[in-house]
């Protein structure tokens, strides 16, 4: 959900999310549905893309259950 805030706040589709951020679109896609576990790298390669310190991305995040 923060990636896709972040992403429609800067005025990114996802293909320019997936262009900037080094990625490819159907990546961004299954992150910002919650159908992937992003790897540090590709959350600092997200964060560069969206122009946010990756800090940003992961604040306050509560482990998943189960």
């Amino acid at each position: 959900m923060r990636v896709r805030a972040h992403r429609e706040a800067a005025g990114l589709s996802q293909e320019g999310l997936a262009r900037e951020a080094g990625v490819h679109w159907t990546f961004v896609n299954q992150v910002e549905r919650g159908l992937r576990n992003v790897s540090l790298h590709n959350l600092l390669k997200l964060a560069y893309g969206l122009g946010v310190d990756a800090s940003t991305l992961v604040r306050r995040l509560k482990p998943p259950e189960g």
